[in-house]
């Protein structure tokens, strides 16, 4: 059996820059780490690991920087990695960059069972996962909330819908998305980063791709088109109110009334 996690590198602070030509992040510069929600993809994927004695393998797109949570991966029990990277890909919206991951995803060798995180703390579409099963054209299942039963030919996991918990059995290959706290993520081991300090990482680039056509990948690919984005202005305005109870009282009020918030 093989399995497959999706991974992510996004930012480690709220304070990023935006490019207003382009609406996307600048991430160069900015301390990094692995998207929280794929902490409990790869800890559900080394537990089947472990269990089935499967093959697990991460795949992430972004920058050559990116080795630094492959590497992070390795040291929580991941066997293999491989990083999607080619300025051709840069500024991919969700589609594109769902896209981009399928065909890296068919590059490692299409796997019986791919896990991903929810969703990313740099975008919170929770779009990529389910697109990437369109893309390979295999059933997925979302907000899946507990691994039942782990088959030989299929996955048996309970799903939480809006009013009610789902049990559903999908067949190999298939994709799954966890919820936060499927299970409590691992930290990663000093003895196996020691062990897996030298391990190749694979990179892809478009080069590498069953379809090369440079309009399916990055700003090219993207059909959504970014009109204007910017952070919000911080605000840290404030005012003492000194007085008797029915004083203070009735300045809160006023000032409330006149930001018309009553």
């Amino acid at each position: 059996m093989e399995i497959l996690t999706c991974i992510k590198q996004v930012p480690g602070t709220s304070e990023v820059e935006v490019d207003e030509k382009t609406g996307v992040l600048k991430r160069d510069g900015v301390d990094s780490k692995m998207n929280p929600y794929d902490l409990y993809a790869l800890e559900t994927a080394l537990r089947i690991k472990q269990e089935k004695g499967a093959t697990l393998k991460v795949i992430t797109m972004g920058p050559p920087q990116a080795k630094q949570i492959i590497e992070e991966s390795f040291m929580m029990g991941v066997d293999e990695g491989a990083i999607v990277s080619d300025r051709k890909f840069a500024g991919a919206d969700v589609l594109a960059t769902s896209y981009t991951l399928s065909q890296g995803i068919k590059k490692a060798g299409n796997p019986d069972l791919i896990i991903c995180g929810k969703q990313t703390t740099d975008g919170d579409t929770a779009q990529v996962g389910p697109e990437i099963a369109e893309f390979l054209n295999i059933p997925h299942v979302t907000n899946v909330t507990k691994i039942i039963e782990v088959k030989d030919e299929a996955i048996v996991v309970e799903v939480d819908m809006p009013n009610t918990l789902e049990v559903c059995e999908i067949q190999y290959p298939c994709l799954i998305t966890v919820e936060k706290g499927i299970f409590q993520p691992r930290l990663p081991s000093f003895k196996l980063g020691l062990k897996t300090k030298d391990r190749d990482i694979q990179m892809y680039s478009l080069k590498d791709f069953e379809d090369q056509n440079e309009n399916n990948y990055g700003l090219n690919g993207s059909p959504t088109q970014v009109l204007r984005i910017f952070p919000p202005a911080s605000n840290n305005e404030k005012e003492i109110l000194r007085g008797s109870a029915e004083e203070t009282t009735d300045i809160l009020v006023g000032k409330l009334k006149d930001l018309k918030l009553v």
